[in-house]
C-alpha cells in the first residue's frame, strides 16, 4: 500500500505502531511527543493524528483514549516502515538442532508446526507436500498369497511407504525382481510424476510379458504413494487477548481449518500486494486473507522446497498486533531450514 506521507507522518505511524505493538493499548499524543523524538508540540501531533485517522490508517476507539493502528495502518506498516531485526542466534540455533537432515519428512513437518507455534506462541501451520513429489531411491515387489503383491517405496528423504496391490495376474517372483531392477536402474533419484509421464517405462528384454509387469507397478506407485500425506500438520498455542480484546482471539480450529484455502494464494505470485520484500515471505493481514474467521488476524507465509521446486507452504497465524519484525525472519528462517533438511545435497543456511 503506497502513500504519500511527509517524514513526521511516517515517524509518528511507525512510533503508534511499535508502540501499540508492545503494549496493547491505544497510544496518546503526549506518548507519542515523548517516543518519536520529534521537536513538536502534542497539538501538531493531534493534527497528524487527525490526518492519519482520515485517510484510514489509525482510529479512536474510544474519546480521548488514543489511538490504535488499523488493518491499513499495519500494511504501510509493514510494507514500508518496519525496521526488520536478524534472527537471534538463540532462535536459529534451536530451529537448526530441531530441523536436522535426515529426520525423516514426516518427523520434519511436525516438528516445523511445534517449533512455530513455541517460537512465535502463535498458531503454526504447515502444509504437507504430495508424497509423488519426492524422488525415490528404491522399490521393491514382495510376491504375497494369491495375486497380492506388496509393493516397497523407500524416498530420498528418508521415508518408506508399502502398498498391497491386487494386478489382474499373478506374477512370478522373478517377473517382479525384473521389473523392479528396471525402475531401479533407469528411475530412481527421479520423482513419481516424472516417471509416470515416461513414454515407455517398461523392460526393453521382454516387452510383451514384463513391460505388463512394469505398467502394473506404476499403477501401484500412482495410486500409493501419489496420495498426499495428510492435508496439514498444525498446533495452536493462541496467545490470550490484551484486556481490551482488540487484537482478536486466534481460535486455532477454524482459522487452521480456513487456512488450507489461504494457502495456496501464498504461493501465488501474483499476489503482489501481501509479498514482503524478504524473500518468498508473504503477509496478508485482516481482510487480505479473503477468510472471515481471520479478519482479526495476520498470516505470514514463506514456501519451503528441495531441488529447486516447492512442496509447501508453512506460516504462522496471529493477531494483527504481532511483533513483525521478529515473526518474518523466523518464518524465513524456518522455511530456508526446513528446505534444506529435506534436501541433503544443498548446505544448511
Amino acid at each position: 500500500m503506497e502513500l504519500d506521507l511527509d517524514p513526521r507522518a511516517r515517524r509518528l505511524l511507525r512510533t503508534l505502531i511499535s508502540q501499540h505493538i508492545r503494549d496493547g493499548e491505544p497510544v496518546g499524543s503526549r506518548t507519542l511527543a515523548r517516543s518519536s523524538g520529534l521537536d513538536v508540540s502534542p497539538a501538531t501531533i493531534r493534527n497528524i493524528m487527525s490526518d492519519l485517522e482520515e485517510i484510514g490508517l489509525v482510529a479512536a476507539p474510544h474519546a480521548s483514549a488514543g489511538r490504535i493502528p488499523t488493518a491499513q495502518g499495519y500494511r504501510v506498516f509493514v510494507d514500508s516502515l518496519l525496521q526488520m531485526k536478524p534472527l537471534q542466534e538463540a532462535d536459529f540455533s534451536r530451529l537448526r538442532a530441531n530441523l536436522p537432515v535426515g529426520a525423516g519428512t514426516q518427523a520434519l513437518l511436525s516438528n516445523t508446526s511445534e517449533l512455530l507455534s513455541a517460537m512465535s506462541q502463535f498458531v503454526g501451520v504447515v502444509t504437507v507436500p504430495q508424497r509423488g513429489q519426492f524422488a525415490f531411491r528404491h522399490i521393491d515387489f514382495v510376491p504375497l498369497d494369491g495375486q497380492r503383491v506388496l509393493v516397497i517405496l523407500v524416498f530420498t528423504d528418508n521415508e518408506v511407504q508399502n502398498r498391497i496391490i491386487s494386478p489382474r495376474r499373478a506374477y512370478t517372483p522373478a517377473e517382479l525382481e525384473q521389473t523392479a531392477n528396471f525402475l531401479n536402474s533407469h528411475f530412481a533419484g527421479r520423482p513419481l510424476h516424472e516417471i509416470r509421464a515416461t513414454p515407455g517405462a517398461r523392460p526393453a528384454r521382454h516387452p510383451q510379458r514384463d513391460g505388463k509387469a512394469a505398467v502394473g507397478r506404476g499403477r501401484a506407485v500412482r495410486t500409493g504413494a501419489g496420495r498426499p500425506a495428510g492435508r496439514q500438520r498444525r498446533h495452536a498455542a493462541g496467545r490470550p487477548d490484551p484486556p481490551d480484546g482488540r487484537a482478536g482471539t486466534v481460535r486455532p480450529g477454524p482459522a487452521a481449518r480456513a487456512v488450507r484455502s489461504l494457502f495456496p494464494q501464498a504461493r501465488d505470485p501474483a499476489a503482489a500486494r501481501t509479498h514482503h520484500p524478504r524473500r518468498g515471505v508473504r503477509v496478508f493481514i485482516g481482510e487480505e486473507t479473503g477468510l472471515a474467521p481471520l479478519d482479526a488476524c495476520t498470516v505470514v507465509t514463506a514456501p519451503y522446497g528441495a531441488n529447486g521446486r516447492v512442496l509447501g507452504v508453512l506460516g504462522v497465524i496471529g493477531p494483527t498486533r504481532m511483533a513483525y519484525d521478529r515473526v518474518i525472519p523466523m518464518v524465513q528462517a524456518t522455511a530456508d531450514l526446513l528446505g534444506a533438511a529435506l534436501n541433503p545435497e544443498t548446505p544448511a543456511p
